[in-house]
């Protein structure tokens, strides 16, 4: 199994919304990124665990944990001439962009802030804190079983 982090929007998708969807699990998609695009679909496999990351709002931080339950499959808003994530260059023999089903497996007890994250010397190697802007993102063992145990899990 492989660990990630996955940065979503909380006002556009947050731990909360992957909760509350059927079963408990969503398409993580809109992902336009060519390597965050690259990771979904060449590695990131079923049963990976994901590290759920608010950004872009008031408390950036790691706020729980989801999994992987279905691999890389053409995302359908590439196609959608309505979509925000439309792409004209797509076609359904020859998709860009890929998607992933991810269910919700835990909220942390507390969120871990990005600020503490950045501060934290056994977190100074994370892809998170040399590479910050990239929404998909592999984590190593150490750092996932360090994070999960911050929150309180």
């Amino acid at each position: 199994m492989t660990h990630w982090l996955f940065k979503s929007e909380p006002d556009e998708y947050s731990l909360q919304d992957l909760a509350a969807e059927a079963n408990g699990s969503g398409r993580w998609d809109g992902i336009r990124n060519y390597q965050a695009r690259n990771f979904l679909r060449d590695q990131v496999a079923v049963g990976d665990g994901v590290l759920f990351y608010h950004s872009a709002c008031k408390l950036p931080a790691v706020v729980g944990t989801a999994e992987v339950v279905r691999a890389a499959y053409a995302d359908p808003a590439q196609f959608d001439p309505e979509s925000k994530y439309f792409d004209p260059k797509a076609s359904a023999d020859s998709p860009r962009w890929f998607c992933v089903d991810l269910a919700w497996r835990s909220e942390f007890k507390r969120p871990i802030p990005l600020a503490e994250i950045k501060k934290d010397p056994q977190l100074a190697e994370m892809v998170l804190v040399r590479q910050g802007r990239l929404s998909i993102q592999p984590v190593r063992q150490e750092e996932w079983d360090y994070i999960v145990k911050l929150g309180g899990q």
